[in-house]
C-alpha cells in the first residue's frame, strides 16, 4: 500500500478533510471503542493536523499535533492518534507516530513530547521510546497513562 502524508493547520483543511478526520475519530473512539465523549475539545483550532491517505486520498490515519501550552504546560503533545480499521496490519500505526513525533520536533523544537496514552497501548508508544511517567487513570472509561518522550 502507498500512502502520502499531508498536515495541515485547522484554517487550511479542506470541509473534505475536516469532515473525513471526524468521521475516523468518531468511528474509532466513539462507536468501536464505545466511549461517549465530546471529542470536539477546543484543541483542534490550535493544532496541526498530521493525515496519512492511500491512493484513493481516503484518509487512513491520523494524528494531532499541539506545541507546549495546549494541552500540557511545558511540553508539546501528540494525541488523537487513530488509524482506520482498513489500514490495521500495515505498519500504519508505526508510520503514523514516527512521521508525528519526526513533524513535533520539526515544527515545536527539540522538546521532550508528552502523551496520555491508553494503557492498553503501552508496549506500543515504549517502541518510540516513550516512558510512562504517572498511575494509570481513568479517562471517558479508559484506562490512560501519561507518557514522555525526553529530547
Amino acid at each position: 500500500m502507498q500512502f502520502n502524508i499531508k498536515i495541515s493547520e485547522f484554517k487550511d483543511l479542506t470541509p473534505s478533510e475536516l469532515y473525513s478526520i471526524m468521521v475516523l475519530r468518531q468511528e474509532v473512539f466513539i462507536v468501536e471503542q464505545n466511549c461517549p465523549f465530546l471529542d470536539a475539545d477546543g484543541k483542534d483550532f490550535m493544532a496541526q493536523h498530521l493525515m496519512i491517505l492511500n491512493e484513493k486520498n481516503e484518509l487512513m490515519a491520523y494524528s494531532r499535533l499541539l506545541s507546549k501550552g495546549i494541552s500540557y504546560d511545558e511540553y508539546p503533545s501528540i494525541g488523537r492518534v487513530v488509524s482506520s480499521s482498513k489500514a490495521r496490519g500495515t505498519g500504519i500505526g508505526k508510520l503514523l507516530m514516527q512521521k508525528s513525533i519526526d513533524t513535533c520536533l520539526q515544527l515545536f523544537g527539540q522538546h521532550s513530547i508528552k502523551i496520555g496514552a491508553q494503557l492498553y497501548l503501552k508496549k506500543f508508544y515504549e517502541s518510540f521510546g516513550f516512558k510512562q511517567i504517572s498511575e494509570p487513570y481513568d479517562e471517558d472509561g479508559i484506562l490512560h497513562i501519561s507518557m514522555l518522550l525526553e529530547h
